[in-house]
């Protein structure tokens, strides 16, 4: 259907540009990779809107999903404008690499079992009640990022604010709890004092001890503390309960459950902001666009106070994104303390966003950059105010599927076309990938058996669609990642043991 409006700019890099679009689409992949035509409508449609800025890169891994505006695996830009419909609704939802002193030497397969049989029940996937934080702690995170919580906590883990993307605080300015309390519910914060430290049940969110088994680039490796054999854990999830209800108040997009829609007009009826006037207005765009169906897109000023309000909800919710990450890393570290009777030394490589909207400078202007399942991956220029990042790039990490070996790459200077943005997976393939496709979850079970691989939890019937078969290739994918300058490799990664609902 597209194929006439695409256009090779090389090997690994096309455009798409038809007659409604505003801007082109530029796809840093090879022909092989391509999305399906949904995906394509998509992002014609979204392209469409006179709002977006210069281009819509798309990586290696764009893919859409349902009930989505924009396709997953994009970076989309704009001048003047926040828009709040091309990212997924879960603030600084992403990927956190932990070092540990673990490697295939010093711990035994027994008691690899014996440790992720007790994290099953420490970092639950679907469960009520997580961590417990005091509610003045949760206010504290939401306005002064992880510093709080690693005192409440006594967090050891090293690097922890040092190497969380804009040090663990989204907010560059000084925020007080009024400031809180005008741009998210109290009802909301309540519900966060108890879901810290839970993975989630959505998605391919997880918890993977991964050994590292090739190192590819040995002066940055040593940089970054990594050797060949070392374990390190993985982790993926996002804000949780605080940052879905909280936009859900700001983002045209349906209540998915009954209660979800019960307490957000508890929350809401109850909320005494002082910016009434403005949410009634963002209220009345979302029912106007029939909650995202029609175009065209929904925008916020960004130097007005329906996007200012956005931002600061959303900067609260992504600084507890970091904190419930940081939470399950302390409670990964506990409970191998009180299994195994060792510290595991955990030490932070990198916490880093895959849905993130920032405010920065490309193609010589100031504009709003909105990363919908893409990472930001600078080059050593962009991070030269990072002690370490400054003189290796930023690390951008690629898991693939639970069973396919993950690449931790850093980001590289020339890579504008991106916006500096890295994939942050192989993305679904249009076709199988393998000739073993399990059709249950025994079937899953003893395919993973053969890959080394052990799951856990593993509840959800829609577990099996997580397996390597439905997902591109990642030696594909890293091909292209390497050719069109988005990231360097510095090891790969292969799964052993994988916490995933």
């Amino acid at each position: 259907m597209y194929k006439d409006n695409i256009t090779k700019l090389s090997p690994y890099k096309s455009e798409m540009k038809t007659d409604k679009m505003k801007v082109p689409v530029v796809f840093h992949m090879e022909e092989k990779l391509m999305p399906e035509t949904a995906t394509l409508t998509q992002l014609e449609s979204v392209a469409s809107n006179d709002c977006v800025f210069h281009h819509i890169a798309a990586m290696a891994d764009v893919h859409s999903k349902p009930g989505r505006k924009n396709a997953t695996g994009t970076t989309v830009t704009s001048e003047k404008y926040i828009l709040p419909q091309v990212n997924d609704s879960d603030p600084a939802c992403g990927m956190r690499l932990v070092r540990t002193n673990l490697n295939d030497t010093n711990i035994t397969e027994d008691e690899l079992g014996k440790l992720f049989r007790e994290l099953t029940k420490t970092v639950p996937t679907k469960k009520f009640i997580g961590t417990y934080l005091p509610f003045s702690v949760v206010v504290d995170i939401c306005r002064l990022g992880i510093a709080p919580l690693i005192k409440y906590l006594g967090i050891k883990t090293k690097n922890e604010t040092l190497n969380c993307i804009e040090r663990g605080n989204f907010f560059s300015r000084e925020v007080t709890a009024k400031d809180i309390f005008n741009v998210i519910p109290k009802l909301f914060l309540f519900f966060a004092q108890i879901r810290a430290g839970v993975l989630g049940a959505a998605g391919n969110h997880f918890l993977d001890l991964m050994k590292i088994t090739e190192v590819v680039d040995e002066e940055t490796a040593k940089k970054f503390g990594l050797e060949r054999g070392q374990y390190v854990f993985m982790v993926h999830c996002g804000s949780g309960i605080l940052g879905q209800y909280t936009m859900y108040m700001y983002t045209a997009k349906k209540r998915e459950h009954l209660s979800t829609a019960i307490l957000m007009n508890i929350g809401r009826f109850f909320w005494r902001t002082p910016f009434k006037k403005t949410v009634a207005q963002i209220a009345k765009k979302i029912r106007q666009s029939d909650f995202g169906k029609k175009e065209p897109l929904i925008t916020f000023d960004g130097s007005a106070e329906d996007g200012q309000l956005y931002m600061a909800a959303r900067n609260a919710c992504s600084n507890f994104a970091h904190a419930n990450r940081a939470t399950i890393t302390h409670n990964i570290s506990e409970t191998i303390k009180k299994v195994l009777g060792r510290d595991p030394e955990m030490d932070l490589l990198y916490d880093m966003p895959h849905i993130l909207v920032s405010q920065e400078e490309h193609y010589g202007k100031k504009i709003w950059v909105h990363r919908n399942g893409t990472s930001r991956a600078y080059g050593k220029s962009r991070m030269e105010n990072h002690p370490l990042f400054g003189s290796t790039g930023e690390p951008a990490f690629i898991p693939i599927s639970m069973s396919s070996e993950a690449y931790l790459c850093v980001g590289q200077d020339d890579n504008q076309s991106s916006f500096y943005s890295s994939n942050h997976g192989a993305g679904r393939a249009t076709e199988k990938t393998d000739t073993v496709i399990p059709q249950n979850k025994e079937e899953l079970h003893e395919k993973l058996k053969t890959k080394g691989v052990k799951l856990y939890n593993g509840r959800s019937s829609h577990v099996i669609e997580q397996d390597a078969s439905h997902y591109k290739r990642g030696e594909e994918v890293i091909e292209n990642v390497t050719a069109n300058n988005v990231g360097k490799v510095v090891v790969k990664m292969q799964p052993i043991s994988v916490i995933m609902y």
